[in-house]
């Protein structure tokens, strides 16, 4: 899978393990069950009997793993269901029907699968069953438009969001208040019992920032969304249709999405199954298999990739090299784009790691290691999961990893140098996974 180098063999398997140990295939099982009479999910116990359908939405990068898995336990209890799920992440399902659509820029089929959601929840009744299925990235591929929006004005506004460095908790609350499903609005359109099974792809696990909250109450506000774009300067940089929907939601010509303590919550059951702290703790227990010492840096990497790949290489240089130490950093960083290059956030920290030690004496990287990966097997627009380096990548090459960075042009020298991160799809996404290791002579 990946260039040759002991620590980084190690480095890998160690990503890998912390990928596998979120896997639907693992936790699933663990919250939906059945008897001949019950149905048992999370803490809930529901006779059949009580039951007159059981619908099955699913909605993600691991949506259609976490619908089969679903299906092999559950599957004569179905009555239908719905993937929406990113290109290339289609599993053969027997009861589901899948559409995939574009990450991280919604497309049509995104506003298709949005439709065929929506009209999923209002077929189901109130004593049926909705089992939903949340995972990270059905922020874009479910989509829709408010009157006055077409789609083109939500994929420009996307775009500048992906690109000016906000946050995922920033991107998804404008998000919310561009769209009458997100944030909670989606619960209104039926009466059926939902019970969602959300994978975790945010720090701290907040529910309505996962996927946009489709079934969590929100407690932010378009004033909120309004000082999001402020803050990054965007507000002449919208299309008119989103600037003049913001300003009536401001201005309460418009509903907010619900807000806790709203009725319409009653019927629903919101139940965290995986978490980025999950993966790293498996990610741990196979360096500590492969004999170094571990210590977990933080569960909360957030902020530019740069920036943080230079705090990740000042505390591994720290820790001294006395031994072989494992340390793990687990969350998600932002890249503010100002190049025109190709790359993810996991390519940039790697780069930014790299440039940093060729810049500066203190933070070379001898007997270092440093993995970066999405725990979704995609980086950014890439092919790649994210990348790796160590002392040797520099000496294959005459390329400066600093003019790369400059340009956000990551996946181009690592394509060149060597380095990439390939995994394919994982049908997970719990984050990044970050791996530094030292292996003193």
């Amino acid at each position: 899978m990946l260039i040759s180098g002991m620590s980084r063999n190690d480095a890998t398997e160690i990503f890998l393990a912390g990928v596998e140990a979120v896997m639907p295939v693992h936790f699933i099982p663990s919250y939906i069950k059945v008897d001949d009479e019950c149905l048992y999910i999370g803490s809930s116990k529901i006779p059949f009997v009580a039951l007159n359908n059981i619908y099955v939405a699913a909605a993600g990068k691991a949506a259609a793993a976490m619908a089969l898995e679903t299906e092999k336990i559950a599957g004569k209890y179905i009555t239908e269901g719905l993937v929406v799920t990113k290109y290339e992440h289609a599993l053969p399902l027997k009861k589901c029907k899948t559409i995939e659509a574009g990450h991280p820029v919604p497309d049509n089929n995104s506003i298709r699968g949005g439709n065929e959601l929506l009209s999923l929840f209002k077929k189901a009744g109130k004593n049926d069953l909705i089992i939903m299925l949340v995972s990270g990235g059905a922020s874009a591929l479910v989509a829709d438009c408010p009157p006055g929006i077409d789609l083109k004005d939500i994929q420009q506004t996307v775009q500048l969001l992906l690109h000016c460095g906000a946050s995922i908790d920033e991107i998804n609350t404008i998000r919310k208040h561009l769209s009458l499903l997100k944030g909670g609005q989606l619960v209104q359109y039926t009466e059926a019992t939902v019970i969602s099974l959300i994978l975790s792809d945010v720090p701290g696990d907040d529910l309505s920032v996962i996927a946009s909250g489709l079934t969590v109450a929100d407690n932010s506000s378009f004033e909120d969304a309004w000082t999001i774009i402020s803050r990054y300067a965007l507000i002449n940089e919208l299309p008119a249709s989103v600037r003049q929907w913001l300003q009536r939601g401001v201005e309460k010509l418009i509903q907010d999405t619900p807000k806790p303590g709203s009725d319409i919550f009653k019927k629903v059951h919101n139940i965290i199954v995986a978490n980025n702290n999950i993966a790293l703790q498996a990610s741990a227990q196979k360096a500590k298999q492969l004999g170094y010492v571990v210590q977990i840096f933080s569960t909360q990497l957030s902020g530019e990739a740069a920036e943080k790949a230079i705090a990740f290489a000042e505390a591994l240089h720290t820790l001294g090299n006395r031994e072989k130490t494992c340390l793990l950093w687990g969350g998600e960083t932002t890249v503010t784009i100002k190049g025109k290059g190709k790359g993810g956030r996991n390519q940039e920290f790697a780069l930014a790691a790299l440039c940093a030690g060729k810049k500066q004496h203190h933070l070379s990287l001898k007997n270092i290691t440093i993995l970066s990966g999405g725990t979704d097997g995609t980086d950014g627009p890439t092919d790649a999961a994210g990348a790796v380096i160590d002392e040797y990548s520099l000496s294959q090459t005459t390329l400066n990893p600093c003019d790369y960075l400059a340009n956000n042009d990551a996946y181009h020298f690592f394509k060149q140098a060597g380095g990439l991160l390939f995994t394919g799809p994982t049908q997970t996404n719990v984050m990044d996974i970050v791996i530094g290791l030292i292996n003193p002579v």
